[in-house]
């Protein structure tokens, strides 16, 4: 039996909820599926259809973005993918889009900003938006540069991507994680989700105010915290 079976079989499952959930248009997306003990993730090929992907084409990496195993060419965004789950030890899968909303954000390069309780149920900051990387960066190792921009974002502003799974990449888009594919697929459509109401927010009110602290506090500790008892997901 192939040994990478499993995590084929969660990297097809996780991509093909891209569609359904209204998260990619043609291939503009991919998902990947970690499996530490054996050093490898699975990820989408670059540039299949979705209609036409099965567990069997999706790519095996290593976390040097290396292709270990598969018929096909891996994702363009594989390297970030690899510098992603080298330096992020507890991630175990990885969520790449170009969702409408999201993107219009990471266009604007501009953070989204914590306006509401559904944002506050996920998340107690902004969700980050990591600055265009400088010319030098962009004209190297392009993808793997974009997994230092993120994760050196992350380190400037102190935040923990446990705690923070998603982000938005400047002019680009945006990435989730988490500990497996499906919850960062959850991580992404709740992403695109809250990028959708905080546009409609500023449309009805430019100066919306941020959401207090006090309900910050409250809604994500009723998720997260140790007395939580809020458990949608």
């Amino acid at each position: 039996m192939d040994q990478y079976q499993h995590i084929k079989q969660k990297s097809y499952d996780a991509n093909m909820q891209l569609p359904k959930l209204g998260l990619v248009l043609f291939t503009f997306g991919n998902v990947s599926a970690a499996d530490r003990e054996l050093g490898v993730f699975a990820i989408k090929p670059s540039g299949v259809p979705y209609d036409e992907l099965s567990p069997d084409k999706m790519v095996i990496v290593d976390f040097d973005g290396k292709t270990v195993s598969g018929d096909h060419r891996p994702s363009s965004d594989t390297q970030t993918h690899a510098v992603l789950y080298k330096n992020w030890v507890n991630i175990g899968g990885i969520v790449h889009t170009h969702s409408t909303f999201a993107t219009a954000w990471a266009q604007s390069q501009r953070c989204i900003p914590i306006f509401g309780t559904t944002h506050a149920d996920h998340l107690t900051v902004d969700i980050p938006c990591a600055p265009p990387m400088h010319d030098d960066m962009v004209r190297g190792d392009y993808e793997y540069q974009t997994g230092f921009q993120i994760i050196d974002h992350f380190a400037e502003l102190g935040l923990s991507y446990e705690e923070v799974e998603m982000v938005l990449v400047g002019n680009h888009a945006p990435f989730t994680w988490g500990k497996t594919a499906e919850k960062a697929v959850y991580n992404s459509a709740v992403l695109e989700s809250v990028a959708h109401m905080a546009y409609l927010t500023e449309q009805i009110n430019n100066n919306a105010p941020r959401l207090k602290d006090s309900l910050i506090k409250k809604h994500y500790e009723r998720k997260h915290g140790p007395d939580s008892y809020y458990g949608q997901a």
